[in-house]
């Protein structure tokens, strides 16, 4: 830990901002396995379960968490599950 008063603030806030920006990515983990789960059972609230995931992507983009592409990426694969899932019912 500083002797500084300021870097200790510092220390402070970077611990606040990690836990936070940890959490947050943690969230978008387990919004997009249970969107993709949701899709392949065939679940009713599928749909707003795909859009809240990929709200909280672009957020978590907005905001600096993930990288453009990589929120890019995890939005495809997503909108490309729902389409299998949809696609299978159908036929």
């Amino acid at each position: 830990m500083p002797n500084i008063k300021s870097k200790k603030k510092s220390v402070l806030r970077q611990r606040a901002g990690r836990a936070r920006n940890t959490s947050a990515r943690s969230a978008i983990k387990t919004l997009y396995k249970k969107a993709v789960a949701a899709s392949s059972a065939r679940q009713p609230d599928a749909p707003e379960r795909l859009r809240e995931t990929q709200k909280h992507i672009d957020k978590a983009w907005k905001h600096g968490l993930i990288h453009k592409n990589a929120a890019a990426r995890k939005k495809s694969r997503l909108a490309k599950a729902a389409a299998r899932a949809a696609g299978s019912s159908q036929g």
